[in-house]
């Protein structure tokens, strides 16, 4: 990949303040204590403004969702630091991504793992995410267009399973395709929704932890 882009190193050293500051000021429940400094390390590396359009990037390292276009938003950068912290990667994890969007997770994704297989329903973002990802050097990482609600069967099982869109209960075939000790994070619901990571245990059996109450758009399924 190629060397860190330094030309707006003082927003994004502002940007993960505010991740910091964000984390200190929410309820996380027990065990949560502080995020992953190898996570942290990753937001400072991926340039966030390449993956926002041209007209958002004065806005680009600001803790909050930006719109991208077609409905859709790049997270807020405090819970992309949450939910990539709750995956739990190390180098050798293989991760699926639902929800490409802007890319922008996508890219976070490939500085903590061995390899990151993403979907985006919407043909356009995809486009346009794969080449932020090409410009920004993730050779780590597969895309495709598609539903994500079935995953991706023929590079299953994943270590962990990553979904940036809220549909209204967890879609089967992403706890089927998850790993043995590995952990799937997603938000759930529909006027509430809350952030939910799913932890698939050694003997095949699932436990479900709430973890924050979230806002995503919802997950948007072929017709």
């Amino acid at each position: 990949m190629p060397a860190t882009d330094t030309t707006r190193d003082g927003e994004r050293r502002r940007m993960l303040k505010d991740i910091r500051a964000a984390f200190a000021r929410t309820d996380m429940p027990f065990g949560l204590d502080e995020l992953d400094p190898r996570v942290m390390a990753a937001l400072a590396d991926v340039p966030r403004h390449m993956f926002v359009p041209a007209e958002r990037r004065a806005s680009a390292y600001r803790d909050k969702p930006l719109p991208i276009g077609l409905g859709q938003t790049i997270s807020q950068p405090f819970i992309v630091a949450l939910m990539t912290h709750l995956l739990r990667l190390d180098p050798a994890s293989r991760v699926l991504e639902i929800g490409t969007g802007s890319g922008y997770q996508a890219a976070v994704l490939s500085r903590l793992a061995a390899h990151v297989y993403t979907i985006e329903i919407v043909a356009t973002l995809a486009k346009l995410a794969a080449e932020a990802l090409a410009r920004f050097g993730a050779t780590n990482v597969t895309a495709r267009v598609g539903d994500g609600y079935g995953g991706w069967p023929s590079e299953a099982p994943f270590d962990a399973i990553i979904v940036t869109a809220a549909p209204d209960h967890v879609p089967p075939a992403l706890v089927e395709q998850l790993a043995r000790g590995g952990r799937l994070v997603i938000p759930v619901g529909i006027e509430e929704q809350s952030l939910m990571v799913i932890e698939k245990s050694a003997d095949g059996t699932a436990r479900t932890t709430t973890i924050v109450p979230v806002r995503f758009v919802p997950l948007t399924r072929e017709s």
